[in-house]
């Protein structure tokens, strides 16, 4: 089969992608493309569909329907070892018996023809000086730790120039900061190296502090893909809203649309009105839907504050029950009148010119109809 790639085609392509195991469609009539370039993630919860999508890319699995196409080709039928692809794992898999140079240029050493010893110890040490390990070739893996581990397994990857990089939870094993710090060396690499990224993530920080674009997943579904700030201010339902960033709902009955404006009424009679958002499925009134607002969009001020006080259109009194300081924001857990708790984040300037709230304190939230979003509930 010619696995030629074709220049101004995608290098990832799916149409009506399916996987089934049983009667369980693990990917279920996927369609879309990832260009040339793009660091793209699969972002979901665990058995989305997410792994499974990556694994119909790599040749591990075999689509039961539809086509994946790498560099405008179908490759149905073709093996791994034979895909312009490579791929890290979650554990890195590197071989404990070898050094860290002679983990890099396994895939050097399987190429036929083989390069010379020369070659391979060059590229190696080439690609150790883009990853920032030159000088650690003679180390075992063991020695290293859980970062360096990383680098080299990305180094292994990219030593034979695939066209598209296959990242599958890499940074799943890894604390707090050092996944931080990976993330932006990953995003360098991939600037530097100027290959395709294919990452899978249940992480949504993760997937937005590093992507160009962001496949939402859902029981085997596409749910939506645009970019990180598409995906946070414009989600198309519920389930996107609520699984990228932190946002406070409030559902109810659709009592009316007004051109951009829906509004909708809950249990106590109280209205909220909000906007849909791009490519979300139209709204009817006597419908279920939700009223959804981020966080950081909402207000705090002195209990019994009006709306024109505030600058806001909503105003709802509550009580402080919880606080947790986070540097530059505050996060409040505030239990509003005829809505239950609520989560506001507070900027440090804020507090610095009204003062600090504490558990307890009584106070007023509110915020502008034009920064929520009117949602179907699916």
């Amino acid at each position: 089969m010619n696995t030629a790639s074709t220049t101004d085609s995608p290098d990832i392509r799916f149409d009506g992608a399916t996987k089934r195991f049983g009667d369980m469609a693990a990917v279920d009539n996927v369609s879309l493309s990832i260009e040339r370039g793009e660091f793209f993630s699969f972002l979901g919860p665990s058995g989305c569909g997410k792994t499974t999508s990556l694994r119909l890319i790599a040749g591990f699995e075999q689509p039961t329907m539809g086509d994946v196409h790498i560099g405008g080709v179908s490759v149905i039928g073709v093996p791994p070892h034979q895909r312009p692809v490579n791929m890290v794992f979650q554990h890195y898999a590197l071989f404990p018996h070898m050094n860290v140079a002679d983990n890099i240029g396994y895939g050097l050493r399987q190429r036929t023809p083989r390069p010379s010893k020369t070659d391979i110890a060059k590229q190696v040490d080439e690609i150790l000086e883009m990853v920032q390990m030159s000088g650690y070739g003679n180390r075992k893996s063991w020695e290293l730790s859980g970062g360096q581990q990383q680098r080299v397994a990305l180094a292994r990857a990219l030593i034979n120039r695939p066209t598209v990089l296959l990242l599958d939870e890499p940074l799943a094993a890894l604390d707090r900061k050092l996944r931080r710090d990976m993330q932006i060396e990953l995003q360098t690499l991939q600037r530097d190296v100027g290959i395709t990224f294919v990452l899978v993530t249940h992480d949504q920080e993760e997937a937005l502090s590093m992507s160009d674009r962001i496949c939402i997943m859902r029981d085997g579904h596409l749910v939506q893909t645009g970019s990180p700030r598409d995906l946070y201010d414009q989600p198309v339902n519920r389930y996107v809203a609520d699984f990228v960033g932190k946002t406070n709902f409030i559902a109810g009955t659709i009592t009316s649309i007004n051109g951009r404006s829906v509004t909708l009424e809950i249990e106590s009679g109280r209205a909220f009105s909000g906007s849909p958002t791009t490519g979300s499925a139209p709204l009817t009134i006597g419908g279920q839907a939700s009223i959804a607002i981020r966080p950081e969009l909402i207000s705090v001020s002195a209990h019994n504050s009006s709306a024109s006080d505030m600058n806001t259109d909503i105003a709802l009194n509550g009580l402080i029950k919880n606080r947790i300081f986070l540097g530059e924001h505050t996060e409040y857990l505030i239990d509003a009148d005829d809505l239950g708790d609520v989560l506001v984040l507070s900027p440090k300037y804020i507090e610095s010119s009204q003062g600090r709230f504490v558990p307890g304190d009584a106070v007023t939230i509110g915020w502008k109809n034009e920064t929520a979003l009117a949602l179907e509930d699916s």
